[in-house]
């Protein structure tokens, strides 16, 4: 006759320690008052934020103090941290979008662009004032990347244009560019924008006069555009009609509405 199998179960350990009250109600204790306290953290914080004066409209407006502070701490985080050489991810160009999507049509609603010229201010008392065709005299330059917009989305585009360092190097801009921003706006001044130089003279940055390998239509910034692949979309510039160099923040529209100044990627 076969023995009886021996339960597997026979041979665990039994848990002989009695069950303790006390510290199962202390350890409850404990966590419910770190809970309590962090939950406390929170809302103290947020109240902060939410009843703190609002910034001191300059080149940033909109936007509480505190969280302004913020804002440009990660700037300045962000800057020392991205190599003023690092490039962006680019895709062959059969990977851009056919049709690439239309966003926003601040500053670009005026269609006389048969008269277009670039307002290159270099002082006070000098503007000089340069064509499309003398920018298509410089080296080309054309990449697909995928550009980012703030509201969420983005896509693959391909887009070609002059190197803003070259248009530097051929107008002999160097000692301007030595400041610390580069300002833009439209020509009807009702969208502007302020670059850091760095981001500025980025290898990938383009004043960009071609999209898909054709001339841009009005709609995506005809003549002239910004094209920054470090910057979220709120940062190219769509349609130039005035480019200038300054130390102190140019204004900025949507860091005038509580956006990031940086806006870096």
């Amino acid at each position: 006759m076969k023995n009886k199998p021996e339960d597997k179960f026979d041979k665990l350990p039994l848990n002989t320690e009695p069950y303790d009250k006390k510290k199962i109600n202390r350890r409850t204790f404990l966590s419910s008052i770190t809970f309590l306290a962090g939950a406390g953290l929170a809302y103290w914080g947020w109240e902060s934020v939410y009843h703190s004066a609002r910034e001191i409209a300059t080149a940033t407006a909109g936007a509480k103090s505190s969280l302004r502070r913020v804002l440009d701490a990660n700037g300045c985080l962000f800057e020392g941290a991205v190599k003023p050489n690092h490039l962006s991810r680019t895709y062959p160009k059969v990977m851009a979008a056919k049709k690439p999507r239309l966003n926003g049509k601040l500053g670009i609603t005026d269609k006389n662009i048969e008269s277009w010229a670039l307002n290159l201010v270099k002082s006070a008392n000098e503007t000089q004032q340069i064509t499309l065709n003398e920018l298509k005299k410089l080296p080309k330059t054309e990449f697909a990347f995928e550009f980012k917009c703030v509201e969420g989305w983005s896509q693959i585009s391909h887009w070609g244009g002059v190197k803003f360092s070259d248009f530097v190097h051929h107008f002999g801009l160097q000692e301007l560019a030595k400041m610390e921003y580069v300002g833009m706006h439209t020509p009807d001044n009702k969208y502007y924008v302020g670059i850091d130089m760095p981001s500025a003279l980025h290898p990938q940055t383009l004043l960009c006069y071609e999209v898909s390998g054709q001339p841009l239509s009005p709609e995506h910034g005809a003549p002239l555009r910004l094209i920054i692949p470090t910057k979220y979309g709120i940062k190219n510039l769509k349609r130039i009609g005035t480019l200038y160099f300054s130390n102190q923040r140019p204004p900025d529209y949507w860091a005038e509405r509580g956006y990031d100044y940086f806006s870096g990627l």
